[in-house]
């Protein structure tokens, strides 16, 4: 072996002659020489075989033109509809000039969905470079219209929506609302609402929020060819509030039942929400002695009212059974009173209307809407009275310890950790991020 490398360091300047790299590469070649020896490919190892596949696969195109109209050449282009834009308007800004197909759309029964156009929208075109419209695309609901040029007029064919899901991640910070800063994080409002459901247990949404609170958020959005058409499901999300810090993700049971988790397994959703209404201000709160606006004297107020504008959704703050619905002779004007297990009961007054099928012995599950903001009995202006009550004794919402929903069984430990540690993971990378500030 020394004879051989020898041999090799004698060659090696002839190899690189006119150069001054030829000691250098006998200092890191020779040493080189005896690693190949001691670390090499014992005799009669296989190594590994890598296995090749050859795939070809006919891909047929939307929206191709038909027979007759390959000599024709266009463009693609896309508008967004504006408030008030003609079908004319539209596809002149489109490229797309055509008196033909313009009166063939106006008329034609099978390209009703373009009678009313919906603001926001997008339309797609191929039209020539002369304005002749070849072919249009546009999605409307959950159809999408596809219009194309034949040799004898135009064909229209409707097919459904394939919406492509993605998920999304973003952040905010909260400076004067919740909406305000899912707006300018480019959240929708769906997706706001989500947020305060998923949290609603453990922040109260009217008093809580303050300056500086920051959010993340990993949610579903759907795209119809590359173009968000809505949003989904929230998938994961954590909210720090007043410093401290609140995770929750989502998680589907085997049985199709689904809920919000924290990440090590507690269930998010408690026995009760801390308020009936999504968004309000409260106008009076627990107290044992306030004076009365109508009654013009002194009395204990043992309930919270939530000023809200008329009509505004009055959702069940738990599971339970409704005892009481109806007109109530004591000032709570329309009434709705539900059971919760045996000891708690939640009182709803002065509703304008009382939901639909919300009667005696009805069942309602926690969220579900149960009647409207109204101004009924005592009541000075529209608002919710909303009380609490443990073995009938009345008890302060803002204050009242409240149960919480059972957690994730160790028998279902590891299938949760497996569809939700990804989802904590991207709360992780996003966090003391600002990605959307609304100053």
């Amino acid at each position: 072996m020394q004879q051989e490398d020898g041999i090799l360091a004698q060659k090696l300047p002839r190899l690189i002659a006119g150069t001054r790299l030829w000691r250098i590469a006998l200092g890191v070649t020779l040493p080189l020489i005896g690693m190949v020896a001691a670390f090499g490919i014992a005799p009669g190892t296989d190594a590994e075989v890598v296995i090749r596949t050859h795939v070809v696969q006919d891909l047929k195109l939307p929206l191709t033109l038909s027979e007759g109209r390959a000599d024709e050449e266009g463009y693609w282009r896309e508008e967004r509809i504006q408030r008030g834009d003609s079908l004319a308007e539209l596809l002149a800004r489109l490229g797309a000039e055509d008196t033909q197909a313009v009166e063939f759309l106006r008329s034609a029964r099978s390209a009703k969905t373009l009678y009313q156009l919906v603001p926001g929208r997008t339309v797609r075109a191929l039209a020539t470079p002369e304005g002749r419209l070849l072919a249009l695309r546009y999605q409307g609901g959950d159809k999408v219209l596809n219009v194309r040029r034949q040799a004898d007029g135009f064909e229209v064919t409707e097919s459904p929506v394939v919406l492509e899901r993605r998920v999304m991640m973003k952040s905010g910070e909260i400076v004067s609302s919740l909406f305000a800063a899912t707006d300018a994080a480019g959240l929708s409002d769906a997706v706001a609402m989500q947020i305060a459901d998923i949290f609603s247990t453990d922040i109260d949404f009217h008093r809580d929020l303050r300056r500086g609170d920051h959010f993340t958020v990993v949610y579903e959005m759907y795209h119809d060819m590359g173009v968000p058409v809505r949003s989904g499901r929230l998938l994961a999300a954590e909210f720090v509030n007043q410093g401290k810090t609140y995770q929750a993700v989502y998680y589907e049971h085997p049985d199709k039942q689904w809920g919000y988790y924290t990440p090590e397994g507690r269930n998010i959703r408690k026995a009760f929400l801390r308020s009936p209404l999504e968004f309000s201000r409260i106008s009076s709160g627990f107290t044992t002695a306030r004076f009365h606006p109508i009654l013009q004297r002194w009395r204990a107020h043992k309930g919270i009212d939530y000023a809200a504008p008329l009509g505004t959704r009055v959702k069940a703050t738990g599971d339970g059974i409704v005892e009481f619905a109806g007109q109530h002779a004591g000032g709570y004007g329309n009434l709705v009173v539900l059971r919760h297990q045996s000891k708690y009961t939640t009182w709803y007054g002065h509703l304008s209307r009382i939901a639909p099928g919300i009667r005696k012995g009805a069942r309602v599950t926690q969220g579900s809407v149960i009647g409207s903001v109204g101004a009924t009995g005592l009541a000075t202006g529209p608002h919710l009275h909303y009380e609490f009550r443990i073995n009938d004794v009345h008890q302060n919402p803002l204050r009242v310890v409240l149960p919480s929903a059972p957690p994730i069984g160790p028998e279902q430990k590891a299938a949760f950790d497996a569809a939700t540690v990804p989802l904590a993971e991207r709360l992780l990378l996003l966090r003391g991020t600002r990605m959307a500030r609304l100053d």
